[in-house]
């Protein structure tokens, strides 16, 4: 992924760019040509902007007016229009009917891993038994918006609790899906650029034997009839132009 993330002059640094090969991989994997994407969590630009220039139409919501007027302005730069919506994605029903979407694509808070806001129904500013409650309300309310024979996909790493223990979110995550009907398909391991990481790993794993943590997991669940896979999902693919994006800039 690196090799034509460099191809594309995209800069994949940070912890809020999500990476723009690792979209059209899903899209091309797990989309529909011309289908709806939904994206409960959206965040920055980049799952937008990917899937309109693969022909594919994006709605996502985000608390943040500010992060919004900045990924319009991503978006504009490229002569697409992602459906952003600013409000809490419990109130999903006013932007995406049920069993409208052809792909669920997101990658959720990391509860308080990265602070994003200070508004009250950010569920980076939740004690994890309200994060829990709230992201399970989310993500069961996006499985009645998805179609059937369609797929949806997170991207998700573990977490930690105040005492260093793992809260096994990535499991938590699976629960939740399970029990809004859909089934556990897939499952990828993301491997992140290691940065710092070589560096910082001695000094963590001999003060507390913890070892340093450089990748993701992409889970792909799927809702109704795996048979029908087959005759639904083609082997052809397409890939983004972003050519005219300069080197070093981020979508």
């Amino acid at each position: 992924m690196k090799q034509l993330a460099d191809k594309y002059g995209m800069q994949l640094t940070g912890t809020s760019i999500f990476d723009p090969v690792l979209c059209e991989v899903i899209y091309n994997w797990f989309g529909i040509p011309d289908g709806i994407v939904f994206d409960c969590f959206a965040g920055g630009s980049v799952r937008g902007i990917i899937a309109e220039l693969l022909g594919q139409h994006y709605i996502g919501i985000d608390l943040s007016q500010k992060q919004i007027d900045a990924n319009q302005i991503n978006a504009d730069k490229f002569n697409v229009c992602p459906a952003w919506h600013c409000d809490d994605s419990k109130n999903a029903d006013k932007y995406i009917c049920d069993a409208s979407a052809d792909l669920i694509f997101t990658c959720p808070p990391y509860h308080n891993l990265e602070k994003y806001s200070n508004h009250p129904l950010d569920l980076s500013n939740m004690n994890y038994e309200d994060f829990i409650k709230a992201y399970e309300e989310i993500i069961l309310l996006s499985c009645r918006k998805l179609k059937d024979n369609r797929f949806a996909v997170f991207v998700v790493g573990d977490i930690r609790d105040s005492k260093g223990a793992y809260r096994d979110f990535i499991s938590e995550t699976k629960r939740i899906f399970k029990s809004g009907g859909l089934c556990l398909y897939n499952e990828m391991i993301l491997l992140e650029q290691f940065g710092t990481a070589p560096m910082r790993a001695g000094g963590i794993f001999n003060s507390r034997r913890k070892t340093v943590k450089v990748h993701q997991n992409v889970l792909v669940f799927y809702k109704g009839d795996i048979q029908s896979i087959k005759d639904i999902y083609t082997n052809e693919c397409k890939w983004a132009d972003l050519s005219q994006f300069k080197a070093g800039e981020s979508i």
